[in-house]
């Protein structure tokens, strides 16, 4: 749906010799509704002078200031839209799932992403030649270039880096992460972008794109949250607060506040779960089948996988009764 919305602001883009923007980084943003919006002769330029090159560098690479307005609400026009877009989130202007991002994998390019910067991946070797010769004919040593990734998207803390979070491995955070202040991610954690963390969080797992994380939720080692982006279901996975999903497991279901879900088990939407009840255990009483889809989103669950029948069952948890505590000297950033 269309709506006012907009963000604007200064970008500092990399554009490769056939005219493609490889990246855009935006030091600022600025998010209200369209007629906010600065007139030309008012908008207060970052100092980028220095960084402005009308000549390519070793790397087939210039840089240009340019302005942009994100109309946030209707699909991505363009490269600079997409980073803008993209900044938002890990700026913590907008929250994962209130941006419209349709276009956005067409308008991002796929880039080498080095310890030089970006390079266009057609003519990579050739370019990498050229800046390790002008590194050695400007009397300078050539370090060798490391390649850090091959992707659309390039890793946060290269373009923001939020507050009051600790990153074990800054290659698993993308831009469009989205982590509150006192969010934790361990080494093997992942964020991927239009997800994240809404509180105070432990990440010791995967974050996939369109989830989210609830204040004093634990993420536990090798555990995955299912997203939408390989298709199937459009349902968007979320986790509420003080919940718990256990080491290496995972969920294709959203989770409510204080719940549980015990290590190794995946719960789907498909999945069969025996409603515990102790009374008809004890009277030896069959007990209530449901899917998982039915138990969505509610809250107070543990989710357990009976070590006798192996039968996987929801048992209630008490009502205000914290799922977990997070270690709050771990969380101080």
């Amino acid at each position: 749906m269309s709506t006012n919305r907009a963000a604007w602001g200064w970008g500092l883009a990399s554009v490769d010799e056939e005219g493609n923007t490889l990246d855009v980084w935006y030091p600022t943003l600025t998010l209200g509704l369209l007629d906010e919006v600065p007139a030309p002769a008012e908008r207060e330029n970052h100092n980028f002078a220095a960084l402005i090159s009308d000549h390519a560098d070793a790397r087939g690479i210039r840089r240009r200031a340019v302005f942009t307005i994100s109309r946030v609400d209707e699909p991505i026009v363009d490269a600079a839209d997409a980073y803008a877009r993209l900044h938002l989130m890990s700026m913590r202007l907008a929250a994962p799932n209130t941006l419209n991002l349709e276009g956005i994998f067409g308008a991002l390019n796929n880039v080498v992403w080095t310890n030089y910067g970006p390079f266009a991946v057609h003519n990579f070797a050739l370019r990498k030649l050229d800046v390790l010769a002008d590194a050695q004919s400007s009397g300078h040593s050539a370090a060798d270039i490391n390649v850090l990734s091959i992707d659309k998207f390039p890793r946060m803390v290269d373009y923001v880096v939020p507050a009051g979070v600790r990153i074990g491995n800054a290659d698993r955070i993308r831009l469009g992460a989205y982590l509150s202040e006192g969010t934790t991610v361990m080494h093997e954690g992942f964020v991927n972008f239009n997800a994240g963390t809404l509180g105070v969080s432990m990440v010791e797992g995967r974050i996939s794109q369109g989830v989210v994380v609830g204040d004093g939720s634990d993420i536990g080692g090798g555990a995955s949250i299912m997203g939408t982006l390989s298709g199937g279901g459009k349902h968007r996975v979320s986790i509420g607060k003080h919940s718990l999903l256990g080491a290496n497991a995972g969920i294709g279901i959203s989770l409510g506040d204080n719940c549980v879900v015990e290590a190794g088990l995946y719960i789907t939407a498909g999945t069969k779960i025996s409603m515990y009840d102790k009374e008809r255990v004890a009277a030896g009483l069959p007990l209530d089948v449901v899917k998982g889809a039915d138990l969505s989103g509610k809250d107070n669950v543990l989710f357990i996988r009976n070590s006798v029948t192996g039968a996987i069952e929801a048992r209630s948890r008490a009502a205000g009764k914290l799922g977990i505590e997070l270690n709050s000297d771990l969380h101080k950033n």
